[in-house]
Parts: structure tokens; sequence; C-alpha cells
């Protein structure tokens, strides 16, 4: 089909403008000629500065700001050389058939790319993260080290950089864990059956409330959860800023067992007991 169009396309353009360079050139028409040049130039200069104030105003993003005012420019201009070309007597119908399929097959030479192109326009205007942000997605975690149009630069934690391609990254959950202000720590500790709940909640509550990274707003929870084969376990929400959330963490983790310690607290793990009756 595409090759089908180019053949009889191609011929007539080029016998149209063949055509055309035969038809001699009068200073007026040549005049005319360059004021539609002029013209052309002038219309794409203010529909360019239009886009630009657009642009600036939506808040678009630097990567997609540049690709808007690339497309636009180039449509534009085609455009004016096609308006030319037409007053000089070139068929343009057949020069805008050639590049549609020409442009039909390149899209689908890379189909690929365009999927992540697609994508990086999508994360540009939806903003789902911003540079910074720690995310998961497109099967990586890390932080957001540059948001292209084909490519989303990713810093893991262990200092490696990834390309991870738009196209997986608009298809798939994102989750953006410092998007908020502040974020909440869940804990779960199991304790003996031994220990009394309330010495329990305590010792943990001690712990919250002496941490100057906790906030109290809303309110520290924590409560009995579940009681399982060998411990009782207890769950723990409690909220902080979002950088300060693998502080309070890891201290919770240590000064807990610390505490508990202290209290003569048994942390248990899955065991069985056997008891030998004598017959």
């Amino acid at each position: 089909m595409m090759t089908d169009v180019i053949s009889t396309a191609a011929p007539e353009f080029i016998d149209s403008l063949a055509s055309a360079a035969k038809v001699p050139i009068t200073w007026r028409k040549l005049l005319y000629t360059i004021l539609i040049i002029i013209a052309c130039a002038v219309v794409i200069k203010i529909i360019m500065s239009l886009v630009e104030r657009a642009i600036k105003r939506i808040g678009v993003e630097r990567s997609l700001h540049t690709f808007i005012k690339s497309v636009a420019r180039i449509l534009l201009w085609f455009i004016a050389i096609a308006t030319v070309l037409g007053f000089l007597g070139v068929n343009v119908t057949s020069l805008i058939a050639i590049f549609s399929v020409a442009g039909l097959a390149i899209s689908l030479a890379i189909q690929g790319t365009l999927s992540n192109l697609a994508g990086g326009i999508m994360i540009l205007v939806s903003k789902p993260f911003k540079v910074g942000d720690y995310i998961e997605a497109g099967g990586m975690g890390g932080t957001v080290a540059d948001i292209g149009l084909v490519y989303t630069r990713m810093k893991t934690f262990d200092n490696k950089l990834t390309f991870v391609p738009n196209g997986e990254i608009a298809k798939e959950k994102i989750t953006n864990y410092t998007s908020q202000e502040t974020r909440r720590v869940d804990l779960k500790f199991n304790t003996s059956y031994d220990a009394p709940v309330e010495l329990v909640k305590r010792s943990i509550q001690g712990v919250v409330g002496a941490h100057p990274k906790a906030l109290f707003t809303p309110e520290p929870f924590v409560r009995v959860s579940a009681y399982k084969d060998s411990s009782i376990e207890y769950t723990v929400r409690v909220w902080c800023a979002t950088e300060d959330y693998w502080d309070l963490y890891s201290d919770l983790l240590e000064q807990v067992k610390e505490a508990f310690d202290r209290s003569g607290i048994e942390m248990t793990y899955n065991h069985l007991n056997v008891h030998m009756m004598d017959k």
C-alpha cells in the first residue's frame, strides 16, 4: 500500500516540479514569492512566541518544552514551504502524500522508541514524580536523577545509574515515596506470652515518645495485632517527616529491643515446646 502511494505520488510531484521550473519567473512573481516567504517567517515567529508563552503558563517540564517547540517549528516550516511551492505551481498534494507515507514508514520502524517517547510525554505532562524523588517504577527503585523524553535516569541505593525506558514506566504502577511531606513508619514486634501486655506497650510508647523525629499528630499507634503460636504480635505506627523515615525506622528497631531488655521482656521466635509425661 505504501509502495503504491509513493510510486504514484513521486512521479506526479517530480513532473509538477519540472513543469513549474519551465515556467518563466517574472519580476512580479519573484516579488510575490519573496513577500510570501517573509510573511511566513513573520507568522511562524508570532506563532512560536505564542507557543512559548502557552508552554510557560502551563508549566511544562524543560525536556517537553524543547520537544514541543521543535515539533511546532518543523510543522510550521513544512506548511510554509508547501505554501510557497503551491504558489509556484507545484503539486503540493503529491508532496504531502509522500511525506505522510514516509512518516508512517519511519514510525513503524521506530515504534519502540515512539512508545518510550509517548511515555515520556505522559510523564512530563502528568508529573507523577520529579527529579530528586525516590520512586518504584518500571521494575526499578531509586532516586530520579533526570527525566528525559525517552529514558528516565534513576540512581539506586548502591549508586548505580539506571536508564529506564519511559514506555515501561508509563504502563506500570508508579509509587512515589517522597512526594508527601510526612510518612508513616510501620513496625511489628513479637514478645513472649509471659510479658504483660501493658508493660510491653509502655516500653514501646516510651521509646516513641522520647524520639525527637517522631510526630505526635496523628497520635502514634501501639496495640496488640495478633496472638501467634509462640508469641504476641504488636503493631507500631508512627508518623515522621519524609526525610526522617529511615532514621526513625532503624532507631525504633534498635531502641525498642534495648527497652525490652531493660524491662525483662523476651522477644520470641517460632519454637515448639514438648512436654514429657510419665505414664
